[in-house]
Protein backbone atom coordinates (compact mmCIF):
# COMPACT_ATOMS: atom_id res chain seq x y z
CA UNK A 1 0.00 0.00 0.00
CA UNK A 2 1.30 3.43 -0.95
CA UNK A 3 2.41 5.70 1.87
CA UNK A 4 4.34 8.48 0.12
CA UNK A 5 7.42 10.08 1.57
CA UNK A 6 5.66 13.44 1.63
CA UNK A 7 2.97 11.99 3.91
CA UNK A 8 5.48 10.40 6.26
CA UNK A 9 7.28 13.73 6.61
CA UNK A 10 4.02 15.66 6.91
CA UNK A 11 2.77 13.43 9.73
CA UNK A 12 6.06 12.85 11.51
CA UNK A 13 5.53 15.95 13.64
CA UNK A 14 2.10 14.70 14.67
CA UNK A 15 3.54 11.45 15.99
CA UNK A 16 6.57 13.11 17.57
CA UNK A 17 4.31 15.65 19.21
CA UNK A 18 2.69 12.87 21.24
CA UNK A 19 -0.85 13.15 19.90
CA UNK A 20 -0.97 9.38 19.52
CA UNK A 21 0.99 8.57 22.66
CA UNK A 22 -0.90 10.69 25.17
CA UNK A 23 -3.97 8.49 25.14
CA UNK A 24 -5.05 5.01 26.16
CA UNK A 25 -3.06 2.20 24.57
CA UNK A 26 -4.68 0.07 21.90
CA UNK A 27 -6.14 -3.16 23.30
CA UNK A 28 -4.58 -6.41 22.10
CA UNK A 29 -6.81 -8.66 20.04
CA UNK A 30 -5.97 -12.26 19.21
CA UNK A 31 -6.53 -13.64 15.74
CA UNK A 32 -6.68 -17.38 15.34
CA UNK A 33 -6.17 -19.45 12.21
CA UNK A 34 -6.57 -17.51 8.99
CA UNK A 35 -8.53 -14.66 10.57
CA UNK A 36 -5.56 -12.33 10.43
CA UNK A 37 -5.01 -12.77 6.70
CA UNK A 38 -5.26 -9.52 4.77
CA UNK A 39 -8.46 -9.62 2.71
CA UNK A 40 -8.33 -9.63 -1.05
CA UNK A 41 -10.76 -8.39 -3.70
CA UNK A 42 -12.72 -10.41 -6.23
CA UNK A 43 -13.66 -8.70 -9.49
CA UNK A 44 -16.36 -10.35 -11.58
CA UNK A 45 -17.21 -8.48 -14.77
CA UNK A 46 -17.99 -4.89 -13.78
CA UNK A 47 -18.28 -5.57 -10.06
CA UNK A 48 -15.78 -6.02 -7.26
CA UNK A 49 -16.36 -7.76 -3.93
CA UNK A 50 -14.48 -7.82 -0.64
CA UNK A 51 -13.03 -11.29 -0.14
CA UNK A 52 -12.92 -12.87 3.29
CA UNK A 53 -9.96 -14.73 4.78
CA UNK A 54 -10.92 -17.81 2.75
CA UNK A 55 -11.04 -15.92 -0.53
CA UNK A 56 -14.84 -16.00 -0.73
CA UNK A 57 -16.71 -13.05 -2.24
CA UNK A 58 -18.68 -11.39 0.56
CA UNK A 59 -21.97 -9.53 0.67
CA UNK A 60 -23.17 -7.24 3.42
CA UNK A 61 -26.58 -6.31 4.79
CA UNK A 62 -27.31 -4.21 7.83
CA UNK A 63 -28.15 -0.82 9.30
CA UNK A 64 -26.67 2.31 10.81
CA UNK A 65 -26.38 2.30 14.59
CA UNK A 66 -25.74 5.57 16.39
CA UNK A 67 -26.79 8.19 18.91
CA UNK A 68 -26.79 11.83 17.82
CA UNK A 69 -28.71 12.98 20.88
CA UNK A 70 -26.19 12.32 23.66
CA UNK A 71 -22.63 13.45 24.13
CA UNK A 72 -19.94 13.63 26.77
CA UNK A 73 -20.62 11.32 29.70
CA UNK A 74 -23.85 10.12 28.05
CA UNK A 75 -22.36 9.40 24.60
CA UNK A 76 -23.67 6.17 23.01
CA UNK A 77 -26.50 6.07 25.58
CA UNK A 78 -28.98 4.92 22.93
CA UNK A 79 -26.63 2.25 21.51
CA UNK A 80 -27.26 -1.11 23.19
CA UNK A 81 -26.13 -4.70 23.06
CA UNK A 82 -29.69 -5.66 22.12
CA UNK A 83 -29.37 -3.80 18.83
CA UNK A 84 -26.53 -6.05 17.71
CA UNK A 85 -28.25 -9.16 19.00
CA UNK A 86 -31.39 -8.25 17.03
CA UNK A 87 -29.40 -7.44 13.88
CA UNK A 88 -27.84 -10.90 14.01
CA UNK A 89 -31.17 -12.59 14.81
CA UNK A 90 -32.62 -11.22 11.57
CA UNK A 91 -29.65 -12.38 9.52
CA UNK A 92 -27.80 -9.07 9.12
CA UNK A 93 -24.00 -9.01 9.26
CA UNK A 94 -23.13 -5.28 9.10
CA UNK A 95 -23.48 -2.19 11.27
CA UNK A 96 -22.28 1.27 10.29
CA UNK A 97 -21.56 2.71 13.74
CA UNK A 98 -21.53 6.49 14.10
CA UNK A 99 -18.89 8.25 16.18
CA UNK A 100 -18.24 11.97 16.51
CA UNK A 101 -14.89 13.73 16.35
CA UNK A 102 -16.23 16.47 18.65
CA UNK A 103 -16.71 13.87 21.41
CA UNK A 104 -13.50 11.99 20.66
CA UNK A 105 -11.22 15.07 20.74
CA UNK A 106 -13.01 17.87 22.60
CA UNK A 107 -9.75 19.84 22.88
CA UNK A 108 -6.86 19.81 20.39
CA UNK A 109 -4.68 16.77 20.98
CA UNK A 110 -6.68 15.60 24.02
CA UNK A 111 -8.56 12.43 23.18
CA UNK A 112 -11.28 11.24 25.53
CA UNK A 113 -10.33 7.96 27.21
CA UNK A 114 -13.96 7.51 28.23
CA UNK A 115 -15.21 7.92 24.66
CA UNK A 116 -12.67 5.43 23.33
CA UNK A 117 -13.76 2.98 26.02
CA UNK A 118 -17.40 3.40 24.98
CA UNK A 119 -16.45 2.77 21.34
CA UNK A 120 -14.59 -0.35 22.44
CA UNK A 121 -17.65 -1.58 24.36
CA UNK A 122 -19.85 -1.16 21.28
CA UNK A 123 -17.34 -3.06 19.15
CA UNK A 124 -17.33 -5.83 21.75
CA UNK A 125 -21.08 -6.23 21.38
CA UNK A 126 -20.72 -6.39 17.61
CA UNK A 127 -18.01 -9.07 17.86
CA UNK A 128 -20.15 -11.11 20.27
CA UNK A 129 -22.89 -11.41 17.62
CA UNK A 130 -20.60 -11.72 14.56
CA UNK A 131 -21.55 -8.30 13.24
CA UNK A 132 -18.85 -6.45 11.31
CA UNK A 133 -18.61 -2.71 11.85
CA UNK A 134 -17.80 0.27 9.68
CA UNK A 135 -16.71 3.10 11.98
CA UNK A 136 -18.27 6.24 10.53
CA UNK A 137 -16.81 9.65 11.43
CA UNK A 138 -20.22 11.26 11.24
CA UNK A 139 -20.91 14.93 10.68
CA UNK A 140 -24.01 16.95 9.85
CA UNK A 141 -23.64 20.63 8.83
CA UNK A 142 -19.95 20.41 9.75
CA UNK A 143 -20.34 20.17 13.53
CA UNK A 144 -21.65 21.60 16.82
CA UNK A 145 -20.41 25.14 16.14
CA UNK A 146 -23.49 25.39 13.92
CA UNK A 147 -26.63 24.92 16.02
CA UNK A 148 -27.05 21.46 17.59
CA UNK A 149 -25.36 19.45 14.86
CA UNK A 150 -22.62 16.90 15.51
CA UNK A 151 -19.32 16.10 13.87
CA UNK A 152 -16.14 18.13 13.55
CA UNK A 153 -15.10 19.88 16.80
CA UNK A 154 -15.80 23.55 17.40
CA UNK A 155 -12.07 24.22 17.66
CA UNK A 156 -11.66 23.16 14.01
CA UNK A 157 -14.38 25.57 12.81
CA UNK A 158 -13.26 28.64 10.84
CA UNK A 159 -16.30 30.36 9.38
CA UNK A 160 -14.59 33.66 8.43
CA UNK A 161 -17.39 35.48 10.22
CA UNK A 162 -19.74 34.57 7.38
CA UNK A 163 -23.45 34.14 8.05
CA UNK A 164 -25.19 30.97 9.11
CA UNK A 165 -28.88 30.61 9.77
CA UNK A 166 -30.72 27.42 10.76
CA UNK A 167 -33.34 26.32 8.24
CA UNK A 168 -36.28 24.84 10.20
CA UNK A 169 -37.75 21.80 8.48
CA UNK A 170 -34.92 21.49 5.96
CA UNK A 171 -31.65 21.16 7.86
CA UNK A 172 -29.81 19.89 4.76
CA UNK A 173 -30.21 23.34 3.18
CA UNK A 174 -27.83 24.64 5.85
CA UNK A 175 -24.96 23.10 3.87
CA UNK A 176 -25.44 25.96 1.41
CA UNK A 177 -24.93 28.73 3.99
CA UNK A 178 -21.66 30.69 3.66
CA UNK A 179 -20.33 30.03 7.17
CA UNK A 180 -20.71 26.26 6.87
CA UNK A 181 -19.11 26.22 3.44
CA UNK A 182 -16.16 28.26 4.72
CA UNK A 183 -15.62 25.77 7.56
CA UNK A 184 -15.32 22.86 5.13
CA UNK A 185 -12.96 24.88 2.94
CA UNK A 186 -10.58 25.48 5.86
CA UNK A 187 -10.72 21.85 6.98
CA UNK A 188 -9.63 20.81 3.50
CA UNK A 189 -6.96 23.49 2.99
CA UNK A 190 -5.41 24.57 6.31
CA UNK A 191 -2.29 22.58 7.14
CA UNK A 192 -2.87 22.54 10.89
CA UNK A 193 -6.40 21.21 10.42
CA UNK A 194 -5.16 18.65 7.90
CA UNK A 195 -2.68 17.42 10.52
CA UNK A 196 -5.34 17.32 13.24
CA UNK A 197 -7.76 15.43 11.00
CA UNK A 198 -5.09 12.88 10.07
CA UNK A 199 -4.01 12.50 13.71
CA UNK A 200 -7.61 11.79 14.77
CA UNK A 201 -7.90 8.97 12.26
CA UNK A 202 -4.48 7.61 13.20
CA UNK A 203 -5.67 7.47 16.80
CA UNK A 204 -8.81 5.56 15.86
CA UNK A 205 -6.90 3.17 13.60
CA UNK A 206 -4.12 2.59 16.14
CA UNK A 207 -6.69 1.83 18.84
CA UNK A 208 -9.17 -0.33 16.91
CA UNK A 209 -7.38 -1.51 13.77
CA UNK A 210 -6.95 -5.05 15.07
CA UNK A 211 -10.37 -5.36 16.68
CA UNK A 212 -12.07 -8.46 15.22
CA UNK A 213 -15.35 -6.57 14.65
CA UNK A 214 -13.89 -3.76 12.54
CA UNK A 215 -14.37 -4.09 8.79
CA UNK A 216 -13.70 -0.51 7.71
CA UNK A 217 -13.41 3.20 8.35
CA UNK A 218 -15.86 5.63 6.73
CA UNK A 219 -13.60 8.69 6.69
CA UNK A 220 -16.29 11.40 6.87
CA UNK A 221 -20.02 11.31 6.41
CA UNK A 222 -21.46 13.27 3.45
CA UNK A 223 -18.61 15.70 2.70
CA UNK A 224 -19.56 19.10 1.31
CA UNK A 225 -17.69 22.36 0.71
CA UNK A 226 -17.60 25.90 -0.62
CA UNK A 227 -19.45 26.75 -3.83
CA UNK A 228 -18.09 29.42 -6.13
CA UNK A 229 -20.12 32.28 -7.55
CA UNK A 230 -22.05 31.17 -10.60
CA UNK A 231 -21.71 27.41 -9.97
CA UNK A 232 -24.79 25.25 -10.01
CA UNK A 233 -24.92 22.37 -7.56
CA UNK A 234 -23.67 19.56 -9.86
CA UNK A 235 -20.76 21.71 -11.08
CA UNK A 236 -19.72 22.65 -7.56
CA UNK A 237 -20.00 19.04 -6.37
CA UNK A 238 -17.85 17.81 -9.27
CA UNK A 239 -15.13 20.38 -8.53
CA UNK A 240 -15.14 19.58 -4.82
CA UNK A 241 -15.01 15.84 -5.42
CA UNK A 242 -12.26 15.93 -8.04
CA UNK A 243 -10.00 18.24 -6.02
CA UNK A 244 -10.44 18.84 -2.30
CA UNK A 245 -12.36 15.69 -1.37
CA UNK A 246 -10.17 13.32 -3.41
CA UNK A 247 -7.10 14.95 -1.87
CA UNK A 248 -8.59 14.54 1.62
CA UNK A 249 -9.43 10.87 1.11
CA UNK A 250 -5.88 10.15 -0.07
CA UNK A 251 -4.35 12.19 2.74
CA UNK A 252 -6.37 10.42 5.45
CA UNK A 253 -5.80 7.00 3.88
CA UNK A 254 -2.05 7.56 3.81
CA UNK A 255 -2.15 8.57 7.48
CA UNK A 256 -4.15 5.50 8.51
CA UNK A 257 -1.74 3.22 6.66
CA UNK A 258 1.07 4.36 8.93
CA UNK A 259 -0.62 2.46 11.77
CA UNK A 260 -3.13 0.06 10.16
CA UNK A 261 -2.58 -1.79 6.89
CA UNK A 262 -5.44 -4.30 7.12
CA UNK A 263 -8.71 -2.37 7.49
CA UNK A 264 -10.86 -1.27 4.54
CA UNK A 265 -11.23 2.44 3.78
CA UNK A 266 -14.77 3.62 2.90
CA UNK A 267 -15.00 6.80 0.83
CA UNK A 268 -18.07 8.83 -0.08
CA UNK A 269 -18.92 11.33 -2.79
CA UNK A 270 -20.90 14.44 -1.89
CA UNK A 271 -24.60 13.78 -1.24
CA UNK A 272 -25.28 15.33 -4.67
CA UNK A 273 -24.82 11.86 -6.14
CA UNK A 274 -28.39 11.25 -4.92
CA UNK A 275 -29.58 13.52 -7.72
CA UNK A 276 -28.38 10.92 -10.22
CA UNK A 277 -25.16 12.83 -10.97
CA UNK A 278 -22.05 10.65 -11.51
CA UNK A 279 -19.28 11.31 -9.02
CA UNK A 280 -16.13 13.17 -10.09
CA UNK A 281 -13.96 11.62 -7.36
CA UNK A 282 -10.46 10.77 -8.52
CA UNK A 283 -8.58 7.54 -7.73
CA UNK A 284 -7.83 6.69 -4.12
CA UNK A 285 -4.33 5.24 -4.30
CA UNK A 286 -4.80 2.28 -1.97
CA UNK A 287 -5.78 -1.29 -2.74
CA UNK A 288 -8.42 -1.71 0.01
CA UNK A 289 -10.99 0.98 -0.74
CA UNK A 290 -14.79 0.68 -0.79
CA UNK A 291 -17.05 3.16 -2.56
CA UNK A 292 -19.83 4.01 -0.09
CA UNK A 293 -22.38 6.42 -1.62
CA UNK A 294 -25.73 7.22 -0.05
CA UNK A 295 -29.01 6.48 -1.83
CA UNK A 296 -31.67 9.09 -0.95
CA UNK A 297 -34.44 10.64 -3.02
CA UNK A 298 -34.88 14.38 -2.39
CA UNK A 299 -38.67 14.57 -2.47
CA UNK A 300 -39.03 11.57 -0.16
CA UNK A 301 -36.61 13.22 2.27
CA UNK A 302 -39.20 15.93 2.83
CA UNK A 303 -42.07 13.46 3.33
CA UNK A 304 -43.32 12.65 -0.19
CA UNK A 305 -44.27 9.13 -1.23
CA UNK A 306 -42.18 7.26 -3.77
CA UNK A 307 -43.06 8.15 -7.35
CA UNK A 308 -42.96 4.92 -9.40
CA UNK A 309 -42.75 6.91 -12.65
CA UNK A 310 -40.13 9.41 -11.50
CA UNK A 311 -37.10 7.39 -12.60
CA UNK A 312 -35.15 7.97 -9.37
CA UNK A 313 -33.89 4.42 -8.86
CA UNK A 314 -33.07 3.94 -12.52
CA UNK A 315 -31.22 7.26 -12.82
CA UNK A 316 -29.22 6.62 -9.66
CA UNK A 317 -28.21 3.13 -10.78
CA UNK A 318 -27.09 4.43 -14.17
CA UNK A 319 -25.00 7.16 -12.54
CA UNK A 320 -23.43 5.15 -9.73
CA UNK A 321 -21.61 2.42 -11.65
CA UNK A 322 -18.88 4.16 -13.68
CA UNK A 323 -16.57 5.16 -10.81
CA UNK A 324 -16.39 1.80 -9.00
CA UNK A 325 -16.10 -0.03 -12.32
CA UNK A 326 -13.17 2.13 -13.47
CA UNK A 327 -11.36 1.82 -10.13
CA UNK A 328 -12.36 -1.78 -9.33
CA UNK A 329 -13.96 -0.87 -6.01
CA UNK A 330 -16.61 -2.76 -4.05
CA UNK A 331 -19.83 -0.76 -3.59
CA UNK A 332 -21.55 -0.79 -0.21
CA UNK A 333 -24.32 1.81 0.12
CA UNK A 334 -23.69 3.52 3.44
CA UNK A 335 -27.15 4.99 4.01
CA UNK A 336 -30.59 4.73 2.47
CA UNK A 337 -34.22 4.67 3.54
CA UNK A 338 -37.34 6.85 3.71
CA UNK A 339 -38.40 8.98 6.69
CA UNK A 340 -42.00 7.76 6.46
CA UNK A 341 -42.15 4.01 5.90
CA UNK A 342 -45.94 3.84 6.08
CA UNK A 343 -46.71 5.51 2.74
CA UNK A 344 -48.57 3.47 0.08
CA UNK A 345 -45.68 3.08 -2.39
CA UNK A 346 -43.01 2.09 0.14
CA UNK A 347 -43.29 -1.67 -0.61
CA UNK A 348 -42.60 -0.96 -4.29
CA UNK A 349 -39.81 1.42 -3.31
CA UNK A 350 -38.15 -1.27 -1.17
CA UNK A 351 -38.55 -3.83 -3.92
CA UNK A 352 -36.89 -1.62 -6.54
CA UNK A 353 -34.19 -0.26 -4.24
CA UNK A 354 -33.00 -3.64 -2.96
CA UNK A 355 -33.10 -5.13 -6.47
CA UNK A 356 -31.00 -2.23 -7.79
CA UNK A 357 -28.42 -2.59 -5.03
CA UNK A 358 -28.19 -6.31 -5.82
CA UNK A 359 -27.35 -5.36 -9.40
CA UNK A 360 -24.67 -2.72 -8.82
CA UNK A 361 -23.37 -3.32 -5.28
CA UNK A 362 -22.33 -5.91 -2.75
CA UNK A 363 -24.02 -4.51 0.32
CA UNK A 364 -25.99 -1.81 2.11
CA UNK A 365 -26.65 -0.28 5.51
CA UNK A 366 -30.11 1.18 5.99
CA UNK A 367 -30.87 4.28 8.03
CA UNK A 368 -31.50 3.65 10.97
CA UNK A 369 -31.62 0.75 13.48
CA UNK A 370 -33.51 2.50 16.29
CA UNK A 371 -36.87 2.73 18.01
CA UNK A 372 -39.21 5.68 17.43
CA UNK A 373 -40.55 7.79 14.62
CA UNK A 374 -39.07 9.01 11.37
CA UNK A 375 -36.35 6.84 9.87
CA UNK A 376 -36.28 4.37 12.77
CA UNK A 377 -36.77 0.74 11.73
CA UNK A 378 -38.88 0.03 14.83
CA UNK A 379 -41.72 1.87 16.47
CA UNK A 380 -41.46 3.30 19.98
CA UNK A 381 -42.55 -0.07 21.46
CA UNK A 382 -39.79 -1.97 19.67
CA UNK A 383 -41.96 -3.56 16.97
CA UNK A 384 -40.57 -3.57 13.45
CA UNK A 385 -42.67 -1.20 11.36
CA UNK A 386 -44.77 -3.33 8.97
CA UNK A 387 -43.18 -2.42 5.64
CA UNK A 388 -39.69 -2.82 7.10
CA UNK A 389 -40.18 -6.57 7.36
CA UNK A 390 -39.63 -6.53 3.57
CA UNK A 391 -35.98 -5.64 4.23
CA UNK A 392 -35.36 -8.96 5.97
CA UNK A 393 -34.18 -10.91 2.94
CA UNK A 394 -32.00 -13.90 2.07
CA UNK A 395 -28.54 -13.13 0.69
CA UNK A 396 -25.23 -14.89 0.10
CA UNK A 397 -22.90 -13.55 2.76
CA UNK A 398 -19.99 -15.60 1.36
CA UNK A 399 -19.65 -17.15 -2.10
CA UNK A 400 -16.91 -19.73 -2.73
CA UNK A 401 -16.30 -18.46 -6.23
CA UNK A 402 -17.30 -15.62 -8.53
CA UNK A 403 -20.89 -14.37 -8.09
CA UNK A 404 -22.46 -13.72 -11.49
CA UNK A 405 -26.03 -12.84 -10.56
CA UNK A 406 -28.13 -12.88 -7.44
CA UNK A 407 -31.73 -11.87 -7.03
CA UNK A 408 -34.49 -11.99 -4.47
CA UNK A 409 -38.11 -11.79 -5.64
CA UNK A 410 -40.12 -10.21 -2.82
CA UNK A 411 -43.44 -11.34 -4.31
CA UNK A 412 -42.61 -15.06 -4.49
CA UNK A 413 -39.89 -15.13 -1.79
CA UNK A 414 -37.59 -16.81 -4.29
CA UNK A 415 -33.84 -16.33 -4.04
CA UNK A 416 -31.51 -17.21 -6.91
CA UNK A 417 -27.72 -17.18 -7.00
CA UNK A 418 -25.47 -18.11 -9.89
CA UNK A 419 -21.72 -18.38 -9.37
CA UNK A 420 -18.66 -20.04 -10.86
CA UNK A 421 -16.23 -21.83 -8.57
CA UNK A 422 -12.70 -20.48 -8.13
CA UNK A 423 -9.66 -22.50 -7.07
CA UNK A 424 -8.44 -19.99 -4.48
CA UNK A 425 -11.78 -19.82 -2.65
CA UNK A 426 -12.12 -22.24 0.27
CA UNK A 427 -15.04 -23.19 2.45
CA UNK A 428 -18.74 -23.41 1.68
CA UNK A 429 -20.98 -20.86 0.04
CA UNK A 430 -23.18 -19.44 2.81
CA UNK A 431 -26.69 -18.10 2.17
CA UNK A 432 -28.66 -16.48 4.99
CA UNK A 433 -32.24 -17.79 5.22
CA UNK A 434 -34.15 -15.52 7.62
CA UNK A 435 -36.76 -17.29 9.71
CA UNK A 436 -39.37 -14.67 8.90
CA UNK A 437 -38.95 -15.33 5.16
CA UNK A 438 -38.78 -19.11 5.42
CA UNK A 439 -40.63 -20.22 8.58
CA UNK A 440 -40.41 -23.79 7.26
CA UNK A 441 -37.24 -25.29 5.77
CA UNK A 442 -37.32 -24.04 2.17
CA UNK A 443 -37.02 -25.95 -1.07
CA UNK A 444 -33.42 -25.85 -2.29
CA UNK A 445 -32.49 -26.67 -5.87
CA UNK A 446 -28.87 -26.74 -7.06
CA UNK A 447 -28.06 -26.98 -10.77
CA UNK A 448 -24.43 -27.57 -11.73
CA UNK A 449 -21.83 -30.03 -13.02
CA UNK A 450 -21.99 -32.21 -9.89
CA UNK A 451 -24.25 -32.92 -6.96
CA UNK A 452 -23.54 -30.37 -4.25
CA UNK A 453 -23.64 -31.01 -0.52
CA UNK A 454 -26.12 -28.77 1.30
CA UNK A 455 -26.66 -28.24 5.00
CA UNK A 456 -29.06 -25.82 6.70
CA UNK A 457 -28.05 -24.82 10.21
CA UNK A 458 -28.67 -21.66 12.25
CA UNK A 459 -30.86 -20.26 9.45
CA UNK A 460 -27.94 -20.49 7.03
CA UNK A 461 -27.54 -22.70 3.96
CA UNK A 462 -23.99 -23.99 3.57
CA UNK A 463 -23.28 -25.40 0.13
CA UNK A 464 -20.13 -27.30 -0.84
CA UNK A 465 -19.41 -28.02 -4.51
CA UNK A 466 -17.31 -31.13 -5.19
CA UNK A 467 -16.49 -30.20 -8.79
CA UNK A 468 -15.49 -26.94 -10.44
CA UNK A 469 -18.00 -25.24 -12.68
CA UNK A 470 -21.03 -22.98 -12.79
CA UNK A 471 -23.79 -23.48 -10.22
CA UNK A 472 -27.24 -21.98 -9.77
CA UNK A 473 -29.00 -22.20 -6.42
CA UNK A 474 -32.75 -21.56 -6.29
CA UNK A 475 -34.52 -21.27 -2.94
CA UNK A 476 -38.31 -21.19 -2.67
CA UNK A 477 -40.68 -21.32 0.32
CA UNK A 478 -42.55 -24.45 1.26
CA UNK A 479 -46.34 -24.12 1.22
Amino acid sequence: MRVPTRTRLHLAGVIAGGLLLATVPAPAYAHGGSHGRTPDKVTVGDRTFIADAKGRATQWRGFNVGDKDHRGAEAFKNVTEAQFRDLAARGYNLARVLFFWDDLEPRPGRYSRDYLAKMNRVLGWAAKYDIKVVLDAHQDIYGPYFSEHRGNPEWTTRDEGLPYEPVPGDWFAEYYTPGVQAAFDHLYNDRDLQRAHAAMWMKVAATFGRHPAVLGYDLMNEPMGRFRDGEDIPTAAARLESTQITDMWNRLTDAIRLVDRRTWIFVEPTPIVGLGVPTALGPITDDKVVYAPHFYESAMETGADYDPDGGFVENYEAAITAYPKANKLPVIVGEWGPPDQSLPNIPLFYKRMTAAMDRFGSGWAGWQWCNGGGYCTFDADGRMKPNNTLLVQPYARAVAGNPETYRYDLDTRTYTLTFTTRRNADGPTEIVLPKSVYPKPPNIRVDGPARAHTEVRDNTLRLTTPKDGRYTITITPRP
